[in-house]
């Protein structure tokens, strides 16, 4: 019969010792499985440390292209406003400009219509003279105020000023007469034998014919009245000189 082999225990020993003189030496004794455990343990722990390494490069690589993607967004993005701020700001400007010139047009257009006011009023004060030619002049004594203007024939009554004819009327004494209402408390009178050129409510402007003066028809009386009281016509006469 074969004689039985007997198995080698196998153990393994580690030895700890130190630097100091007096220092022991000892001696552990480590039995294989266990010794195999610890490795065992060991390389898994390894192995678990690099994963996690490896997983954490992973993520900070995926984490730093997102930021990079971001950054690059976020970088079109600010590119995309300042383009959008340009053109807001050239449009800003354009409509600043369309404003300039508005306002430049409003201001003509405000000074043109305070200029044709003043013409319009100026035009409305009876100032001007009531005949296109010369003519001698006598001044009643008695009464309302009334100028007698004696003219050659050919020479026409005019308006003194812009206005409304309010009454063509006939005069018992000079045979005719036209009244105007110039709109600013100014009436004027014209009495003349001719014949009346206008009738009631027709607008006049300063030098409309109103009667044209003939052989039988040289005297021209002229009165003026103001807020309904008469007054001198040469008082006018003198201030537009």
């Amino acid at each position: 019969m074969e004689s039985k082999k007997h198995k080698r225990k196998t153990n393994h020993v580690v030895i700890v010792t130190s630097d100091a003189v007096d220092a022991n030496v000892r001696q552990f004794r480590i039995k294989p499985w266990l010794l195999q455990t610890i490795i065992v343990i060991l390389c898994v722990v390894l192995g678990a440390f690099i994963g996690y390494f490896i997983y954490e490069e992973r993520i900070w690589v995926d984490t730093w292209k997102t930021v990079n993607q971001k950054n690059t967004e976020l970088t079109d993005q600010i590119t995309l406003l300042e383009e959008e701020k340009q053109e807001l700001e050239a449009q800003v400007e354009s409509q600043n400009e369309k404003i300039q010139i508005l306002s430049e047009t409003v201001n003509q257009k405000t000074q043109s219509e305070s200029e044709l006011a003043r013409q319009l009023e100026e035009q409305s004060l009876p100032t001007e003279f009531p005949l296109t030619g010369s003519a001698s002049m006598e001044e009643a004594q008695e009464g309302d105020p009334i100028c007698v203007f004696t003219a050659s024939a050919g020479t026409m009554v005019v308006a003194a000023a812009s206005g409304t004819v309010t009454a063509v009327n006939d005069d018992g004494e000079y045979g005719h007469n036209v009244w105007i209402d110039h709109g600013n408390g100014y009436v004027t009178i014209y009495r003349n034998q001719g014949d009346v050129m206008v009738n009631q409510g027709d607008s006049v402007v300063q030098g409309t014919t109103l009667f044209l003066i003939g052989e039988e028809n040289t005297t021209l009386g002229y009165q003026m009245m103001k807020d309904g009281a008469y007054i001198n016509p040469m008082d006018m006469l003198a201030i537009s000189g």
